[in-house]
């Protein structure tokens, strides 16, 4: 059974890429077709708001980490299904922290190098709200892209 579910993992994350490849420009002039990507299901304001907040704090709350970890990390969970880039990950570092959510440390304090963030008590008190509030959207994304698997596949 376990074997399965990592089957259908798999073909789920090539499927994804497969999505995005065919999303991309054709030639480095073309624009980009916008919509209908893979990373439209945890897409919008949601995402933003909410999803990324969720990982970010999770993964903090696991073990101090730095930014490019965090892209690393969320990648690998999704299995490529989300990505992150710098331009997103670091500001919303620096809005948790500022939220008083998480901390920063230099890893070298004389010199800018890595910052590790921890997690704070406001930050897994937010975590726990966003884990109770986010669970049931999540279960509807988990519903629908089955729906629509089960609509095409049967």
């Amino acid at each position: 059974m376990a074997r399965e579910g990592e089957k259908g993992a798999k073909r789920l994350a090539d499927a994804a890429r497969a999505a995005r490849a065919r999303a991309a420009p054709a030639a480095p002039d073309e624009p980009a077709r916008r919509g209908g990507g893979a990373m439209d299901v945890l897409g919008g304001e949601i995402r933003r708001r909410d999803v990324f907040p969720l990982l970010t704090l999770h993964l903090i709350a696991r073990e101090p980490a730095y930014g490019n970890r965090l892209i690393e990390e969320i990648e690998a969970i999704t299995e490529g299904i989300i990505s992150v880039n710098p331009n997103t990950i670091y500001p919303l570092l620096r809005d948790l922290e500022a939220r008083g959510l998480i901390e920063g440390q230099w890893e070298h304090p004389d010199r800018r190098t890595r910052r590790f963030y921890s997690i704070t008590a406001a930050g897994r008190k937010e975590y726990r709200r966003l884990v109770a509030e986010l669970e049931p959207f999540l279960d509807s994304v988990i519903r629908s892209v089955t729906l629509i698997k089960g609509e095409i596949y049967r």
